[in-house]
């Protein structure tokens, strides 16, 4: 009997798969360990590969089992350790050193080696399970050896595996500098905020929210600039540290994301699904559960442009997430849990026709036609959105300046500064390092505000109407903005501006 050493990635980790191969007289061929259809269907492409390199199927019996039996194997991926469980059981080639490598690959009917998905998860377990090496497709060769410790292998052919494995064949392993490679690229954005004409008080907005994780919405008429802040948003944000890279790595890999010949992220990723998507597509799961959006944003941002046109069943989904910042998804016989925290920043027409409350056009909605679009975003989702922003179109005047704007690079400096104070405070609490994510309890401790500051919330909750649940976010707000100024504690000024983000729980707002 001959051992080869798969892997099988279950949620965002992988688990070790032992391939057994046995011989014995008849000529039968039994697949054994929970594969599924993939899987099954293996034995017709490696047959055909292992024909085609000029090696030989024995004319005996073949029965392979995917140990450990309990967990289901999905995917074409096995299909290269159990073609070399073949070959090897057959006597065809030395078995000496299998015991020392995960082996992962598709196999084409000519014996190429076609790509696999969440090679650097099944990496970092090898690592884990002290195996020497791992040889898997060329092309995830570059993001497999993000894990230092491990050789990594990229092979083109199952003759050239056959050949290493043998002896014959001298292959050089893949080499990847990883914090090198993170140093350099972790600055490069194709977008700036030095290109934005005006708006400055949208750039503000977008500030606060980079400096303390909150949750954004943006109304305002068509063409006045939404998506175009908003996909600038990455660049102010904090760099990725190197363990949230690798984190946010792992998930594409997992999902088939990162393309051939891709390492490690470098930059905060920005998910901007289109409204028809679906709640399983959004969060994540299937018959086959795979990470959702909200996984692929994780460390950085989600972006839904028209949130009212999003299926009310694919918005309420993301209530769970947005507080927890975790997906778990269960079957009948697991669960697999996706990393998801993540900045939702959604944006939306104030009504149908685009121009309520617009500066130079009249809205032509009929009444009560404003107040129904909003209530197609729920009152519980409104409630994890700290800050509600107008965006009005830019004059002519501010389009035709030339006077360059303030660059990313330096309100991105400003964003740091103040989550280095944010992350001193919560030093010690898991899974707390933003103002967004403070609990109640750790908002009374945290935002004590003055008489001065608590008359003037006290008076502008009674005037413009605002809810009840506007006062928690409003403290919030107002503690970010406080730490962009260096301030120890919360002055009437920061209040006053944080009460101005508050717009759709103004009872008034639509009239």
């Amino acid at each position: 009997m001959i051992k080869t050493y798969g892997s099988a990635v279950h949620g965002v980790n992988a688990i070790r798969i032992t391939i057994e191969t046995n011989m014995a007289p008849g000529l039968n061929f039994y697949m054994v360990g929970l594969p599924d259809n993939a899987v099954k269907e293996s034995q017709r492409r490696v047959e055909a590969a292992i024909r085609n390199n000029g090696f030989r199927i024995p004319g005996k019996k073949i029965t392979i089992n995917l140990a450990p039996a309990d967990i289901r194997k999905e995917g074409s991926a096995y299909d290269l350790p159990i073609a070399i469980g073949i070959i090897a059981a057959g006597e065809q080639m030395q078995d000496t050193l299998l015991a020392d490598y995960i082996l992962m690959g598709e196999l084409s009917l000519d014996g190429e080696i076609r790509p696999i998905k969440g090679a650097l998860p099944i990496a970092i377990q090898a690592r884990q399970d002290k195996m020497k090496g791992i040889i898997l497709p060329k092309e995830n060769a570059n993001e497999a050896a993000i894990v230092s410790g491990i050789e990594v292998f990229g092979v083109k052919t199952l003759k050239e595996v056959v050949e290493f494995l043998n002896g014959d064949l001298i292959l050089t392993p893949e080499q990847h500098d990883t914090r090198e490679s993170f140093k350099y690229h972790s600055g490069i954005f194709p977008f700036d905020f030095s290109e934005v004409k005006g708006q400055e008080n949208i750039k503000r907005a977008l500030e606060i929210a980079a400096a303390g994780g909150h949750n954004a919405i943006l109304i305002g008429p068509p063409g006045a600039g939404k998506t175009m802040l908003a996909k600038r948003l990455p660049t102010i944000l904090p760099p990725l540290s190197l363990h949230e890279a690798l984190e946010t790595t792992k998930i594409h890999s997992v999902a088939g994301k990162l393309g051939k010949h891709k390492g490690l992220i470098t930059m905060r990723p920005f998910r901007s699904p289109h409204h028809t998507i679906s709640d399983v597509a959004l969060v994540g799961g299937g018959v086959n559960p795979q990470p959702g959006e909200i996984s692929l944003s994780h460390n950085g941002v989600l972006f839904l442009d028209e949130l009212p046109e999003f299926k009310r069943s694919v918005l309420e989904v993301l209530r769970q997430p947005l507080e927890d910042r975790v997906v778990s998804i269960s079957r009948a016989r697991f669960s697999v849990e996706y990393p998801a925290s993540f900045m939702l920043i959604a944006s939306m027409n104030p009504c149908p026709c685009g121009n309520y409350n617009h500066p130079d056009k009249d809205c032509v909605c009929a009444p009560g036609t404003v107040q129904r679009y909003l209530n197609k975003i729920s009152g519980p989702l409104l409630d994890r959105i700290d800050l509600h922003v107008e965006v009005t179109p830019v004059a002519f005047d501010e389009l035709s300046q030339t006077r360059p704007a303030e660059s990313s690079e330096s309100i991105r400096q400003r964003v740091v500064d103040a989550r280095e104070i944010q992350k001193q405070r919560f030093a010690g609490q898991d899974g707390i390092y933003a103002n967004a994510q403070m609990s109640t309890r750790q908002l009374r401790d945290v935002c004590n505000i003055s008489n001065a500051s608590q008359t003037l919330l006290k008076t502008a909750m009674e005037k413009l109407k605002l809810s009840a649940r506007a006062y928690d976010r409003i403290l919030k707000v107002a503690r970010t903005i406080a730490d962009l100024a260096k301030s120890e504690d919360i002055k009437p000024e920061h209040v006053a501006e944080a009460i101005q983000y508050r717009s759709l729980d103004r009872e008034n707002w639509a009239g």
